[in-house]
């Protein structure tokens, strides 16, 4: 599995040959953070970023330019789309930087881009802090390492930074206090469940006296082969013996239940409701209070995104979250629906947005306004003669 978390680095000033300039190291150490793939298997985190990484390629983001759009919708030769953003994403929500090269010909135009791991970069800055440049180590042997890569050649989004914005804070470095109370406190449970679990039950001798340990252990001997040889059925004992098997006892049960509680802090950390982990959340948010805060933390993802393709394209994006958050379009047709109905909206307009939305076909007949008028029509006359006959 690849190593998401950047490989430790001197942070010292570095002289780079001959060149004038003095270059600080900005990559993180890796003992500060939990390592990605280690944060994988948990299941909570897991589900939650591969959630919000496939809502991320769910937006659409819009391209002013039609080379840039289809640089978007496929940066790759190596992969689809898709696969290459969630890709990009679910690094970005790992590590907080998500970076690619971007392979270009003589003339500076784009001609693909390719997927780097963090362990693959290091980043630099110039003493006058004028720009940055990167060093990559690329897995293809013929290309080796690249050194003094401007930051024009890379795409590098960055969640929320300590250093201006140079570089991203991997989210996993405030989830470490969790994931180790989380992996103990499994541990822990494994443990006393397998401990509660080991001796299914106690026979008791009534009247029996002290006995010693010989006999003890042959009435235990022969109570367990009964109750291997009874295949589901009834276990007989005498007058004198008292068999009681053992239950899972409430303080272990009570200890498995908490072994989730670490689920709340993971959704915090990410911005969105705990619901979306553990499946309940807050009782008392409604499922439009949930949804917005959901959205809200999907375009705090989605800014930066779009800010770093701005600048290297030099282009301008829109964003549209709908159809992340509303896959089907019903919320929007409704909405579209209600502002026809309070005269916001005139009933061509209204079809024309839900047919550039993609909610209704764009070959969808036009309205067929004389049979609607005759049906009409017809009705009314009907009443008319009915009212006719009434006052005859």
């Amino acid at each position: 599995m690849p190593i998401f978390n950047q490989a430790p680095t001197n942070k010292s000033a570095i002289s780079l040959n001959d060149d004038p300039g003095i270059w600080s190291a900005l990559n993180k150490t890796e003992d500060e953070y939990v390592s990605a793939d280690n944060a994988l298997e948990y299941s909570d985190i897991y589900s939650l970023l591969s959630q919000l990484s496939g809502d991320l390629v769910l937006v659409k983001y819009k391209a002013d330019k039609s080379r840039a759009q289809s640089l978007i919708d496929n940066p790759t030769g190596t992969t689809n789309g898709a696969a290459f953003w969630q890709s990009m994403f679910m690094q970005l929500l790992l590590d907080g930087n998500a970076y690619a090269y971007r392979w270009r010909n003589i003339n500076g135009v784009d001609l693909r881009w390719e997927f780097l791991r963090p362990s693959q970069v290091q980043s630099y800055l110039l003493s006058d802090g004028s720009g940055m440049y990167y060093n990559v180590s690329f897995d293809e042997p013929e290309i080796g390492t690249k050194m003094y890569i401007p930051q024009s050649d890379m795409i590098h989004i960055r969640l929320a930074s300590k250093n201006g914005g140079l570089t991203g804070v991997s989210p996993l470095k405030s989830l470490k206090p969790e994931t180790q109370l989380k992996s103990a406190s499994n541990k822990m449970a494994l443990r006393a469940l397998k401990q509660s679990v080991m001796v299914n039950g106690v026979l008791k001798i009534k009247h029996g006296g002290l006995l010693d340990w010989a006999t003890r252990a042959s009435h235990s001997r022969k109570a367990k082969a009964q109750i291997d040889n009874s295949n589901g059925g009834p276990f007989v004992i005498d007058d004198l013996e008292d068999y009681q098997p053992l239950e899972v006892k409430s303080n272990i049960a009570n200890l498995l239940k908490q072994v989730d509680w670490t689920g709340s802090q993971i959704a915090k950390v990410y911005g969105v409701p705990d619901s979306f982990i553990n499946g309940q959340g807050d009782q008392q948010s409604s499922i439009a209070q949930i949804s917005n805060q959901y959205v809200k933390a999907l375009n705090r993802y989605v800014t930066p995104i779009v800010s770093e393709l701005n600048n290297k394209l030099n282009i301008h994006i829109d964003k549209d979250l709908r159809p992340a958050i509303d896959v089907l379009g019903d919320n929007f047709a409704t909405t579209i629906s209600s502002l026809k109905k309070d005269g916001t909206l005139a009933g061509n307009q209204a079809r024309y947005v839900l047919q550039k939305s993609g909610f209704l076909p764009d070959d969808l007949p036009q309205p067929d306004l004389t049979a609607e008028m005759t049906a009409k029509g017809g009705d009314d006359n009907g009443n008319t003669g009915s009212q006719g006959n009434n006052r005859t």
